[in-house]
């Protein structure tokens, strides 16, 4: 049976797969990050200084885009692309969710071992 809580947490976590997924990228991280360092950005200023071609960061915006991690915006002839940290924001609070169950668990485990060693004394 599918309780109502388990249900939202199996919806948070689709919801929250496709930023993951997006974020496994080596490449696509470092443009989260230089986007989060330098706010919104050209194409050709995201790949100055890196080793990866116009066409494949316009793949990889593109990806983060699809995942609602980054947006565009027409500024005169070029588009500057920007993050979106809501859903950065979502991931996170998915992450520490995750975190504080793991939490929980290592406290119950704690105190089941703590209770067999008293038992067996």
């Amino acid at each position: 049976m599918v309780t109502h809580s388990s249900s939202t947490a199996a919806k948070k976590l689709l919801s929250a797969a496709p930023v993951f997924a997006a974020l496994g990228d080596p490449a696509r991280l470092r443009i989260v990050s230089r986007l989060c360092e330098a706010g919104p950005l050209s194409i050709v200023r995201l790949t100055e200084g890196a080793d990866i071609s116009r066409q494949a960061v316009t793949k990889h915006l593109h990806a983060l885009s699809d995942a609602g991690l980054v947006c565009s915006e027409r500024s005169g002839r070029e588009s500057l692309w920007r993050l979106e940290p809501l859903r950065l924001e979502e991931a996170q609070r998915y992450l520490g969710q995750i975190s504080a169950r793991w939490d929980q668990a290592l406290v119950r485990l704690a105190a089941l071992v703590e209770r067999e060693d008293r038992d067996e004394a």
